[in-house]
């Protein structure tokens, strides 16, 4: 599992997804439970902001950003090619 945070101590980019992976995300209201994120430090991840004043990212945003880049790295299995009809 890896949690995804503000105030996390790695970039959700320097690590290695797997495609047995769950990627947990809190509510933009209230975040993830401190305790959880405190007891798996190693797997506690952020996206990099760059306005101070800024609280977080919209959730959705932050779900396509990091969901993306473990597809990305895993070669994006189950893509949709153009020309291939999609059930095949």
């Amino acid at each position: 599992m890896w949690f995804i945070e503000s105030g996390g101590p790695r970039l959700y980019t320097e690590v290695e997804f797997g495609p047995e992976d769950c990627l947990v995300f809190g509510r933009e209201t209230a975040g993830l439970p401190k305790k959880w994120l405190e007891e798996d430090r190693d797997h506690w991840l952020r996206i990099p902001m760059f306005n101070p004043e800024a609280r977080s990212l919209n959730l959705s945003n932050c779900v396509a950003v990091v969901l993306y880049e473990a597809l990305r790295q895993q070669g994006f299995p189950g893509e949709f090619e153009p020309g291939r009809p999609a059930h095949a």
